[in-house]
Formats: structure tokens, C-alpha cells, sequence
């Protein structure tokens, strides 16, 4: 069995952690049901998200691409406790998973089985609802950025609209309206037509995703891993086509940051090696039963003397 040294500090920290992403998570979902959807999603994401593009656009000089860049490291950088919390417990569940396999191989009850499970998380300091909260945030600022590009760069009557409605009353956001939609090669409300972009989405994703993964202990787990390693940036790129570029510089720029966030938790046992495609394991050989060799033997040892006693 391994030892859980290395995440043996995460069981003793305080419960912060846990209770900050409870309180996020009743908070969003009580805001949703009191105000409803649509007043929500405006009033608690697209209305911040926007006011602090357009504040941020005047910080850097009117450069909105510079804009998009500081959003997203600043973004990262409020929410790097959830993310190192993330890289934690999936380096712990990946340390627990043999011990896993023998809980469920041990035990058929699944209420029993499912009350050692819980002990071997809660011995390893694992949070399961760590590994998904920075993925949901991630997700929601991905889904509300693409939707404020559109307001913010958008040049129909409908977009200029929605964006006088968004924008609070105060004059050093209004007067970076309209905003320069040009950074280096690409125009920020529009898809990329050179494809360079899309690909950069694709190896960040790919690089970030190999970088933060532990070697499997089954055949099963890392034909799983390779799958999910192929098929995000490959899903990733093919959504960039269509997105408004802004939204494939903040991915990528999301990625390179989360690259150096595994760096911070796996150190030197990160190699840049696992960058390299590995072949899916295979299930050992198992060893040739004797009982049929033995059979065998024995029927050429009483050959000779049958055909003597002939």
C-alpha cells in the first residue's frame, strides 16, 4: 500500500476551504431561485464581468486583448486556493486508488461500501467537490465571457444596446465604449481565420492536462486518461472555430496558468516527458496452468510402460 505522506497536511488544514465553496455554492443557487435566472445570471456575472472588462480596458490603455490577459490572471489568481485544492485531491485520489479497488472488491454492500470509501477520503484529506469547484468556475466565466463579447464588441444596434443596459453609470467605464477590437492578429468579436489561435487552445489544453496527470495504476484508468487527453482539446479547438476570438486568449492564457499551478504542487515529479503519448497498458500475462502440463507428463511416463507390458 502507498503512503499518503504528501497529502496527509491537506486532512489537518482547517475546513475553510470546504465551507468557502458551500457558502459559493448556496449563494449562487439561493440568488437563482430568489431572483430568477435571467436577473441573476445579469446581476452576479454579466454585469460585473463587463464593468470590470471595460475598467481594466482603460487600466491597460484601451488594449482590450491586454484587457482579456489581466482579467484572466487576476481571475486566476482570486481563485488559485480552489485550484491548488483541485491539484491536491487528485493527486491523493490517484494515490488511493488501489486501496479503492479493494474496498469495492471487499465490499458488496454499496452502503458499506461507499462509508470506507468516505474513510479513505476524508484519511487522505481527499474533497471530492474540490476536484469540480474550479472546473464549474472556470466554466461559468467561459459561458459569461463569450456572452459579454458579444455585448461589448458586437457592433449591431441589439449588442450596443445590451450594452448601455449592462454598463453601470459611471464615466470612466462609458468612455472606453466603443472599444478596439484589434490585437495582434486577431479581432477580438470574431473567430479566428487563421487557425492559429484554435491550435494554441488545443496544445495548451493538451500540455496542461498531460502535465497535471499521475501515472495509472490500471489498464482501465489510463486508457481513461488517454481519452480525456485527446478528446478536451480536440472538443476545445472545434468549439475556438466558432467562438469570438477574446474567448480562445482567455482559454489559453487560463491554460498556460494552470501549468504553472501544477508546477507549484507536483515540482520536479512533474516531467516534461509525459508531454510525450504513452501506449495504453496491457493486462499482464498471466502463467500457463500446470495441471495440463502435468496431466500431460504423466501420460508420456505411462506410455513406454504400457508398450512394454504390450
Amino acid at each position: 500500500m502507498s503512503r499518503l505522506a504528501p497529502a496527509a497536511p491537506a486532512a489537518s488544514r482547517p475546513q475553510l476551504g470546504n465551507l468557502l465553496m458551500i457558502s459559493f455554492i448556496v449563494g449562487i443557487v439561493g440568488a437563482f431561485f430568489i431572483m430568477g435566472p435571467g436577473v441573476a445570471w445579469n446581476t452576479l456575472l454579466m454585469g460585473p464581468l463587463i464593468n470590470a472588462l471595460l475598467l481594466l480596458t482603460n487600466i491597460v490603455g484601451g488594449q482590450f486583448g491586454l484587457a482579456i490577459i489581466l482579467f484572466t490572471v487576476l481571475l486566476r489568481i482570486v481563485t488559485i486556493p480552489f485550484t491548488l485544492r483541485q491539484l491536491h485531491s487528485t493527486r491523493a485520489m490517484q494515490e488511493i486508488q488501489p486501496r479503492m479497488q479493494e474496498v469495492q472488491k471487499k465490499y458488496k454492500d454499496p452502503k458499506r461500501r461507499q462509508e470506507e470509501t468516505m474513510k479513505l477520503y476524508k484519511e487522505a484529506g481527499v474533497n471530492p467537490l474540490g476536484c469540480f469547484m474550479p472546473m464549474a468556475i472556470q466554466m461559468l466565466v467561459f459561458i459569461a465571457l463569450y456572452r459579454a463579447l458579444a455585448f461589448v464588441v458586437g457592433g449591431s444596434p441589439e449588442s450596443l444596446v445590451g450594452l448601455s443596459q449592462r454598463v453601470y453609470p459611471w464615466s470612466y467605464l462609458t468612455q472606453s465604449v466603443p472599444l478596439e477590437q484589434s490585437f495582434l492578429w486577431l479581432e477580438l468579436g470574431r473567430p479566428d481565420t487563421t487557425f492559429i489561435l484554435p491550435l494554441l487552445v488545443g496544445v495548451s489544453t493538451y500540455v496542461q492536462t498531460r502535465l497535471a496527470q499521475t501515472p495509472a495504476t490500471t489498464p482501465q484508468q489510463q486508457q481513461q486518461q488517454q481519452m480525456m487527453t485527446w478528446m478536451m482539446p480536440l472538443v476545445l479547438v472545434w468549439i475556438t472555430l466558432s467562438l469570438p476570438s477574446g474567448v480562445g486568449v482567455y482559454w489559453v492564457i487560463s491554460n498556460v496558468f494552470s501549468v504553472f499551478a501544477s508546477y507549484l504542487v507536483y515540482g520536479r515529479r512533474m516531467s516534461w516527458r509525459n508531454l510525450l503519448p504513452t501506449a495504453a497498458a496491457t493486462e499482464p500475462k498471466r502463467p500457463r496452468p500446470k495441471v495440463q502440463s502435468d496431466v500431460q507428463e504423466g501420460a508420456e511416463a505411462s506410455a513406454p510402460t504400457e508398450a512394454r507390458e504390450a
